[in-house]
């Protein structure tokens, strides 16, 4: 199949193409890039006011299945990633069992090939059952088709565990995702310990939590000389260390979200367990400091962190309810809307975090738009207005704090390995 994207606003980070281009897929690659193409069997969209880009890479999201399937499974989640400008995701291993075997990675990757939309890339567990007491075979979850490392929400707090773990895999070209938290200070709090859990008359998450475990991963990042990746930063102090460590050299990246530079604590007060989410939601002096590292380079990636949960557990009371929000099919606008049309970043440094640097990270050949490259693009209107339908999500999660929110920037079409895979309903 031949499929010609004409007239589009072409936007590649790292080759810097721009301006008003044609691009003609074959064969699931991008063979041709110019101007004014003309190919007659081939399938044409009209790209007129939209820009095309890389499809999206995001290197954090949940997708449940095997265990938690009335959550999400993995074609309900690559059906959201899709509508959202996603063709590449990464999985987290906190499923029912973990990802933890190669057996389960090949599993993840089935299911995602059976669905056919966005491509899946399984991050198996660091340690066994995520306990935290002993390393998964990294050698065999990598030949099996793991793609990092990632205890995720059970983050490791042996510090000599991690250490080995982190020289493991950096001898298996594989990254750890690190979520950074001490455990023992944050058990199951529901908020960020401040004004709002004062208010609420409840124990909050201290952001020293989260700085700690960054310190600490950076440090021996340092001292081995493998790569870590910092997930989900959302306090000012966190971005402050990693700076400092980058400067120095040491191989640490890291990633925030949506909800980490646009929603602060007081969200908790109107959308209570909707707002409930781990790390929780910070200060505006926590949202400054974050947006400062996407625009200096500090943070290097946008990512979603898509933690569906059904209606029922989200209606439970704040402190009982689980944390976590559903992002895939709103992080392209909510971004537009809070860094590009309010002046703060340029299109092409967003887009950088959200397609060829978690490719990068992941060291998995996507995020580019070159002759040559998969075929996996996005179309979107940068300017077309629309407000946030849950009841309209192709997740099973409806569990969002946008709901109802105006936002700017229209995902129209996604194509992936030459095919499309998502198109805007007239």
């Amino acid at each position: 199949m031949k499929l010609l994207i004409r007239s589009g606003r072409l936007v590649d980070p790292v080759g810097g193409i721009g301006g008003i281009m044609d691009i003609l897929l074959e064969n699931g690659l991008i063979s041709v890039i110019g101007s004014e193409l003309t190919v007659p069997d081939a399938k044409v969209i009209d790209a007129a006011g939209l820009v095309v880009c890389a499809g999206l890479v995001d290197m954090h999201v949940h997708l449940r299945e095997p265990g938690f399937e009335y959550k999400e499974t993995i074609a309900t989640g690559s059906a959201a990633a899709v509508g959202g400008g996603f063709t590449s995701i990464a999985c987290m291993p906190n499923t029912r069992p973990p990802v933890d075997t190669p057996e389960a990675v090949a599993f993840v990757r089935s299911q995602a090939k059976r669905a056919g939309l966005a491509n899946v890339f399984p991050i198996a567990a660091v340690s066994v059952g995520q306990r935290g007491e002993a390393l998964t075979d990294a050698e065999a979850l990598r030949t099996a088709g793991a793609v990092a490392l990632s205890d995720d929400g059970l983050p490791v707090q042996s510090a000599n565990l991690m250490r080995d773990a982190l020289i493991r895999a950096s001898c298996r070209k594989l990254t750890i995702l690190a979520h950074c938290e001490d455990a023992t200070m944050v058990g199951n709090k529901a908020v960020n310990e401040g004004r709002v859990s004062r208010l609420l008359g409840l124990d909050g998450r201290p952001a020293i939590a989260e700085e700690l475990m960054v310190m600490r991963d950076a440090m021996l990042a340092e001292e081995t000389g493998a790569p870590v990746h910092i997930c989900h930063v959302s306090t000012s102090r966190s971005v402050g260390i990693i700076r400092r460590y980058k400067r120095k050299g040491v191989p640490i990246t890291c990633e925030t979200c949506p909800q980490y530079f646009t929603l602060t604590e007081d969200e908790i007060l109107t959308q209570g367990s909707l707002a409930r989410v781990n790390p929780p939601l910070r200060t505006q002096a926590d949202i400054d400091a974050v947006i400062a590292g996407l625009k200096d380079g500090t943070i290097d990636v946008i990512a979603t962190d898509h933690a569906p949960h059904s209606k029922e557990e989200k209606a439970l009371p704040l402190t009982e309810a689980p944390s976590g929000m559903v992002g895939l099919e709103t992080a392209l606008g909510v971004t537009l809307t809070a860094l590009y049309h309010t002046g703060k970043m340029d299109l092409s440094d967003i887009l950088r975090k959200m397609t060829v640097n978690p490719a990068h990270i992941l060291r998995i050949p996507k995020g580019r738009l070159a002759i040559g490259t998969d075929a996996d693009l996005v179309l979107f209107d940068p300017d077309e207005e629309w407000t946030v339908e849950p009841e309209r999500f192709f997740s099973k999660g409806r569990n969002t704090p946008f709901a109802g929110k105006k936002l700017r920037g229209k995902v129209k079409y996604t194509v992936a390995g030459g095919k499309i895979v998502y198109q805007e309903e007239a």
